[in-house]
């Protein structure tokens, strides 16, 4: 049995990004790193704070089934890595067209990598 408890994998409202001046501000002066079937843009929060996810899904991707699919894959994503963080963030993925067809274990993947890249996930 574990000693420490697992941490909560929730992703309620506060952790959603909703407001267009905080999609603007991370476009503006975050970081950016394209990534096959998204595009991360974020900025790193100061210690203690949560991390927050903004998704952003353009009509060229598809239909309305193909998109809300698309920001599921994302943020499920998301809610599974939030704890891998070496720090807080805000986070905007743009989907691409590539993520069309794509089952949960590749955009894990590439996330990962993605984090990986960018030097974001906590040291092993």
């Amino acid at each position: 049995m574990a000693d420490s408890p697992q941490p909560r994998l929730g992703f309620g409202r506060p952790m959603r990004i909703k407001q267009g001046r905080d999609f603007a501000r991370l476009k503006r002066e975050g970081r950016r790193m394209a990534c096959g079937v998204f595009i991360a843009n974020w900025q790193t929060l100061p210690p203690g704070s949560a991390s927050r996810l903004g998704v952003i899904t353009a009509r060229a991707i598809g239909g309305a089934v193909t998109r809300v699919r698309a920001r599921r894959l994302l943020r499920e994503t998301f809610r599974r890595h939030q704890h891998d963080f070496a720090q807080p963030m805000d986070l905007v993925l743009v989907a691409q067209r590539q993520i069309v067809g794509k089952k949960l274990p590749d955009v894990e993947t590439a996330f990962v990598a993605m984090l990986r890249k960018a030097r974001l996930l906590k040291a092993a």
